[in-house]
C-alpha cells in the first residue's frame, strides 16, 4: 500500500518527505527494520523507541511514525509522521494496511481474571465439531485452523494481531476466538477489531500493581472497554462486577451463571464427577428453549460449568447448531488445564495453570472432592504483581499437603520467593515442605506419594520452559514426572 494512503486514517500533527513509497509491513521492534516497514516509535514502560530511529534509518527503512520529531540529520531524508498516540496509530495503520480483516470473520473476545483459555478452547471444540476451523489468539498459543503459532503474550501487539487477522481471512477462515486481556485494551492493541461477541468470565484482584492497574475499579473499566466494541455481550451474572460491564456494552447484553436466579442462561442440577461435570441449561427466555439441553463437560469442576456454559451460550448466539456444542464440549481438551498426567500406579498427578488463589482454591476444591489426599505444588512467577503470602495462605487453607517451590523467577531470586510464599502459609498450621528447585520437587512428590494422593502440580500449565534471570531453560512438568517415575520403577518401588 502507497504511504499516502496508509497514513490517510492518522491525525497527523506534522509531517517530513512524505512520498508515495509502497509499505508492505507495520513494525514496533527496530530490528526488524527493511525496505518496505514502517517502523512505529513507541514509548513504552521500559524502552523508547524513539531511541531507535538511527538503527532503523540504516537498515533502509520506508517510513517512520513518531510522537517527538527527531532532527532531520537523523532521518535522513526518510518519510516522518507526527501525531499525539503512537499506539493508536499503529493500530489504525495495521488495520488499514491489511484491509480491515477483524470485519471479514466472526470475532468472539473473551476477558475475565480467569477461565478465558479454557473457555476459548471450548469454543475451538465446539466450531471443530460444526466442521469450522477457527482461529485462536491466547495465553498457550495462537492458531490457524490445526498450525500452531508460538505467542509470549496473551494479546499481540496491534500490528502483529492485524497481521494474523490478515492471515486467517486469506485462509478463509470465518470465526476467530480471542482471549482478551486488561492490558490488551488498556494498551489499545485490539483497538479497531470488530466484535461479534464479547464475554466476561470473572474478575478478582490478580493485576493490581504499579506496573498494571492501580486498584479494581481500574482494572474493571479496562475490561468493560471491550464490551464498548461488540454487537453483543455475554456477562457472567455470579461475578459482582458483572454491572460494570453490562453498563459500558454499546449491543444487546446476555448473562449467565449458577447462584442468580436472575440469568438469561443458567446452570441448574449440577453433577461432579472426577473427571466431568453435567448440568442442565435453563433459558429465562421462551425464545432460547432450544438451549435448554443436558450438558455433559470432560473437564471436572464448579469452574467448568461456568466456562463451558459461557461457551455454549456465545456460540449458541452465533448461531452453532445444538448439537455442536454438546459435542465440543463432551470432547474439549486444554493443555494444562486439568490434565492428568497417567502414572499406572495408586496416585493421580494433574497438571493445572493454576498461580492465583482463587484459581487454586478452584482446582483444590474440585480435587478434593474424589482424592484421599490432596498434594499441591505451586511457586510464584518472579516480577509479577501477585499477593505472595495469600497464596501461601491459601494452598495451606485448602490442600492437605503443599510443596512450595519455583515458577518461573525471571529476575528475582528463587529461594526469596519461596520465603515470600512460606510466610503466608505458615500461620495456617498445614504441613508443608520448601524444595526451591521444581525439578526436585516434582521428584520428591512422586517419589512421597501416598495411595489415592492426587498431586497437583500448579503454575506452569502447558508452558514446556522455565525463566530464570539469564536464561531459559527446557522443562516439561510431563517429562519431569516421567523421569520420576522411572526413578521409582529402577528403585523396585
Amino acid at each position: 500500500m502507497k504511504l499516502r494512503d496508509l497514513i490517510s486514517v492518522l491525525n497527523i500533527k506534522e509531517e517530513r518527505n512524505i512520498s508515495d513509497v509502497e509499505i508492505n509491513d507495520v513494525i514496533v521492534d527496530s530490528r526488524k527494520s527493511a525496505s518496505g516497514k514502517l517502523f512505529v516509535c513507541i514509548d513504552g514502560f521500559t524502552q523508547d523507541g524513539h531511541k531507535y530511529i538511527p538503527d532503523a534509518v540504516a537498515c533502509d527503512i520506508s517510513a517512520l511514525v513518531v510522537t517527538k520529531m527527531p532532527d532531520e540529520d537523523i532521518t535522513a531524508g526518510v518519510p516522518v509522521i507526527c501525531v499525539d498516540d503512537s499506539r493508536k496509530a499503529l493500530a489504525l495503520l495495521s488495520d488499514r494496511l491489511y484491509d480491515h480483516p477483524s470485519g471479514k470473520m466472526d470475532l468472539i473476545g473473551i476477558t475475565g481474571t480467569k477461565g478465558k483459555t479454557t473457555t476459548s478452547y471450548m469454543m475451538r471444540s465446539i466450531y471443530s465439531a460444526w466442521g469450522h476451523e477457527t482461529g485462536l489468539i491466547g495465553t498457550i498459543q495462537n492458531m490457524i485452523g490445526e498450525e500452531i503459532i508460538p505467542t509470549d503474550r496473551t494479546t499481540p501487539e496491534a500490528n502483529d494481531l492485524q497481521r494474523l487477522f490478515g492471515e486467517m481471512v486469506s485462509r478463509n477462515i470465518k470465526e476467530c476466538i480471542m482471549e482478551v486481556s486488561s492490558q490488551g485494551l488498556h494498551l489499545g492493541r485490539v483497538a479497531c477489531c470488530e466484535y461479534k461477541i464479547a464475554l466476561f468470565t470473572n474478575l478478582s484482584p490478580d493485576h493490581i500493581g504499579p506496573t498494571e492497574h492501580k486498584d479494581m475499579d481500574d482494572y474493571a473499566n479496562a475490561k468493560a472497554k471491550l464490551f464498548e466494541m461488540a454487537e453483543k455481550g455475554v456477562i457472567n451474572r455470579d461475578n459482582e462486577y458483572w454491572k460494570v460491564m453490562a453498563d459500558k456494552a454499546t449491543g444487546k447484553v446476555y448473562t449467565y451463571g449458577i447462584d442468580s436466579d436472575d440469568c438469561d442462561f443458567r446452570a441448574v442440577n449440577i453433577l461432579k464427577a472426577a473427571d466431568h461435570v453435567e448440568y442442565d441449561v435453563k433459558a429465562k427466555s421462551p425464545e432460547h428453549a432450544d438451549a435448554e439441553v443436558h450438558v455433559y463437560v470432560s473437564i471436572p469442576g464448579k469452574f467448568s460449568v461456568y466456562n463451558s456454559l459461557s461457551a455454549l451460550v456465545a456460540t449458541y448466539l452465533m448461531g452453532v447448531p445444538v448439537d455442536a456444542i454438546l459435542q465440543g464440549l463432551k470432547t474439549v481438551f486444554v493443555p494444562g488445564k486439568a490434565e492428568t498426567v497417567p502414572t499406572g500406579r495408586d496416585f493421580t498427578v494433574l497438571i493445572d495453570y493454576a498461580h492465583n488463589p482463587d484459581s487454586f482454591i478452584n482446582i483444590i476444591t474440585t480435587v478434593k472432592e474424589y482424592a484421599k489426599r490432596t498434594v499441591f505444588l505451586f511457586g510464584c512467577g518472579g516480577d509479577r504483581n501477585r499477593p505472595r503470602a495469600l497464596m501461601g495462605e491459601t494452598a495451606g487453607k485448602y490442600a492437605d499437603f503443599s510443596i512450595i517451590t519455583s515458577d518461573n523467577p525471571r529476575t528475582e531470586d528463587p529461594a526469596s520467593i519461596v520465603a515470600d510464599l512460606e510466610k503466608g502459609i505458615i500461620p495456617t498450621g498445614a504441613p508443608y515442605i520448601c524444595i526451591v528447585d521444581r525439578r526436585e520437587a516434582i521428584h520428591w512428590a512422586v517419589k512421597n506419594a501416598q495411595p489415592g494422593d492426587v498431586i497437583i502440580l500448579a503454575g506452569k500449565g502447558h508452558e514446556t520452559y522455565q525463566i530464570f534471570k539469564d536464561k531459559t531453560i527446557h522443562f516439561d512438568e510431563r517429562e519431569v514426572v516421567r523421569e520420576a517415575l522411572a526413578e521409582l520403577e529402577a528403585e523396585g518401588r
